[in-house]
């Protein structure tokens, strides 16, 4: 990793976690002492639940590294050293050519530990980010145990969250049921909100004539949605006071030629790719509010059922958009929070700039790089 300044040193993210970035090593630290978190570990080896892992947009002299062409893919960053961050890490990509042989070498693994944490790393693989709710959906689905503690959701976001999609899938059953607590639309919210496919759902699969695998990754798909709903709401009105700040500031030290060409160039690409990002996820939702409340006003599932059949494809596109955005809001104030002066210099406030592009499509990322170039680790660049 590159060393002492800049988003890309370990030490940077000493205590971040973002929508990008799975911030293993400092949940580690902040519950040393909470017997549940080491009970219920997410991974099994020592070295990799103290990682970190990234979404990681795909540079083009990285691609030989895989067999498929791909766009986004998950790095994990094994740190040298977990007292001092600054030394780097080892980097290893999920899939990579010789990626179980790598993996093994890593976390020292037994058969066993290797063929549960490689599956923990394939399921955080499939999912378009490391948002909280998504990540821990995601686990329960596949019926994986782990401490809380690996969810970073205050328990006034979890009941925000919980009433508004309560309140989003009463609608589909609010004209055929009560509202008392024992009723089959209360019953019905409570089974969507638990996070596993079981019979309680069973009138939905037969609303919407969807069975098997079908049905099991159109509700994980619908849930995906209604979180990217509440998340429009929970953190959109950050993002243009975020905006105008990296519009604005202006590092202390002075600034060479290319780092100021540079600068000027990234800002304006960032605004842009953000502000096509927002549209195109705009566009998602309201194509979802379409076929949903012609499902609730005129009880017809053909558009909704063909909508969360086409989900993946789509589910992964919007979550790789909002959590791009999300990653720069949330990086933005956890390295300058509201209200606070925006002290730093010209290095690295290009890596943090830098980095904010690399959650976008290639087309919108900067050719030139006016920072360090990563040293090379066991033959991959970290």
């Amino acid at each position: 990793m590159i060393r002492e300044r800049g988003i890309l040193s370990l030490s940077a993210l000493a205590g971040a976690s973002t929508a990008r970035v799975l911030n293993l090593h400092h949940i580690g630290s902040e519950n040393a002492h909470n017997p549940q978190h080491w009970e219920k570990p997410l991974f099994v080896c020592p070295a990799i639940n103290n990682a970190f892992l990234f979404k990681h947009g795909l540079k083009a002299d990285e691609k030989y590294l895989f067999i498929s062409s791909r766009a986004v893919v998950t790095k994990l960053v094994i740190p040298f050293d977990r007292n001092d961050l600054l030394v780097g890490g080892q980097a290893i990509f999920v899939d990579q050519r010789g990626y179980d042989k790598t993996l093994r070498a890593a976390g020292n693994y037994s058969s066993e530990m290797l063929e549960r944490d490689s599956y923990i790393l394939q399921l955080l693989n499939a999912i378009p980010s490391f948002d909280p709710f998504l990540l821990r959906d995601r686990l329960l689905n596949d019926k994986i145990a782990v401490s809380q503690s690996y969810f970073a959701i205050s328990q006034g976001d979890q009941d925000r969250m919980h009433s508004f999609v309560s309140a989003e899938l009463a609608r589909i059953v609010s004209h055929t049921s009560g509202n008392d607590v024992g009723s089959p639309h209360h019953r019905l919210v409570s089974a969507m909100l638990a996070s596993e496919v079981g019979d309680t759902l069973e009138p939905l699969r037969a609303i919407l004539g969807l069975a098997g695998n079908d049905f099991r990754d159109g509700i994980f798909g619908w849930r995906g949605f209604l979180y990217y709903k509440w998340s429009m709401d929970n953190f959109w009105p950050d993002v243009m006071p975020v905006l105008r700040e990296i519009h604005e500031i202006q590092p202390q030290e002075s600034q060479t030629p290319d780092q100021q060409f540079f600068l000027t160039r990234v800002r304006k690409t960032i605004i842009a790719s953000v502000r096509d990002a927002g549209n195109e996820v705009n566009k998602a939702l309201l194509l979802y509010n379409n076929v949903f409340g012609e499902l609730v006003n005129n009880q017809s599932a053909k558009h909704f059922r063909d909508f969360l059949l086409s989900t993946p494809l789509m589910f992964l596109e919007l979550g790789e958009q909002l959590g791009a955005i999300s990653h720069i809001v949330s990086f933005w104030r956890h390295r300058f929070p509201k209200d606070s002066k925006c002290v730093v210099d010209a290095a690295e406030l290009v890596a943090i700039l830098q980095d904010f592009t690399t959650g976008f499509s290639e087309k919108m990322q900067p050719r030139s790089e006016v920072i360090k170039r990563p040293i090379v680790i066991d033959g991959i660049r970290a």
